[in-house]
């Protein structure tokens, strides 16, 4: 028998779903390539740490058994690698759960979430899920605007998120300003500092946020294993938040909710300060070779902290995209983040920035 009203909450009808692109393997198969360079989702090109590798391989052999449900070992090394107390870390599938945790923990219907505009996707569908108002912000000269922010907070804001790195600009929010605005938000806010791409920031004025959280503030700080560990495939992130907020994120958890194998990698690549230095170097180089050669291309890019770079192509991004797919090289359109001309460019190896800077010279002579 047919329903007049619909079974789910009302929320349901305004959440977006998120948009993925076709696998590699469908768009060679689409296309008669025989190589794809995917640019698109801010992955680490040199893949894993080789201690990772083998920590997977020996943690696949137990996967009949269900893991470790207090991640006990990757929280006892996450506590000692930032020197912060076992008890103040969550660990979840990405950093994404995590922020889907603090929705379940602190949101009320009605209450509002501060985030910049364009967002994270997860920010938003955070705040509908829970039927919350979400206040957006323009960046303003592509970084977030903390003072138009914190003008912004009444007694109705809970949420505040900021990503820094910002994605999908890459800029960040300096020490000095981020304190400023720290202080004007009020003791009934929770700030979360969303730092994916941590450890590429090699700006000086780049804020210590775990300061924040040892201070006692209302600050939680983000952090990933999917971009420079390159362990995206196996979804471990984990949130680093003070102790008169934890519990309630801890009581919000799934039971088992991180895999045998993603707890070992993780663990094994925080032993291998290698592959930091490894991606740090690459993505430096990287990323002097595309603003070099956005320049020679007479086009705009913003000056990024993180793995990718936001530029501005000129022409309908759209189009590009899929000029640059039938040449074998995926990117991220800008149109999703409400800019039709910019493009999101994940920073490759040299080999596959120069296959990218090539194919979009020849995109751009035949859509300028």
């Amino acid at each position: 028998m047919a329903q007049n009203k619909p079974l789910h909450r009302p929320c349901v009808e305004r959440m977006v779903p998120y948009k993925p692109g076709k696998p590699i393997d469908e768009v060679r198969r689409e296309f008669g390539l025989e190589r794809i360079i995917k640019l698109a989702s801010n992955e680490n090109p040199l893949g894993p740490s080789p201690l990772a590798i083998e920590a997977m391989e020996r943690a696949v052999r137990e996967v009949r058994l269900y893991p470790d449900d207090g991640c006990f070992y990757l929280t006892r090394k996450l506590a000692e690698h930032w020197n912060v107390p076992e008890e103040w870390i969550v660990v979840g599938r990405g950093s994404d759960e995590v922020i889907h945790l603090l929705g379940l923990a602190f949101l009320n219907p009605g209450e509002e979430v501060i985030m910049a505009e364009p967002p994270f996707a997860l920010y938003p569908a955070t705040a509908t899920a829970m039927d919350c108002v979400q206040v957006r912000i323009p960046l303003k000269d592509h970084v977030h605007d903390l003072e138009a922010m914190a003008s912004a907070i009444t007694p109705k804001t809970k949420l505040i998120f900021i990503s820094n790195p910002d994605n999908p600009t890459g800029t960040i929010v300096v020490r000095e300003e981020l304190e400023q605005f720290l202080d004007r938000v009020p003791e009934t806010c929770i700030t979360v500092l969303d730092e994916a791409y941590y450890e590429y920031v090699d700006d000086p004025r780049y804020p210590d946020s775990l300061h924040y959280v040892r201070e006692g503030r209302n600050v939680v700080v983000l952090r990933t294993f999917s971009k420079i560990y390159a362990l995206a495939g196996l979804r471990v992130g984990y949130g680093i938040i003070p102790a008169h907020l934890v519990e309630a994120v801890r009581k919000m958890r799934p039971p088992f909710n991180v895999s045998n194998v993603g707890q070992a990698a993780a663990l094994a690549s925080l032993g291998d300060p290698e592959q930091v230095r490894r991606g740090r170097e690459v993505n430096a180089a990287g990323r002097a070779y595309l603003f070099e050669q956005f320049r020679r291309l007479g086009l705009r890019a913003v000056p990024t902290q993180a793995n990718f770079v936001w530029v501005d192509l000129g022409v309908d991004c759209v189009a590009a995209f899929e000029q640059l797919l039938r040449r074998g090289v995926i990117v991220r359109t800008g149109d999703i983040f409400g800019a039709p001309t910019f493009a999101r460019v994940t920073i490759g190896t040299q080999e596959e920035n120069e296959i990218f800077i090539s194919a979009l010279e020849q995109v751009l002579e035949q859509l300028r």
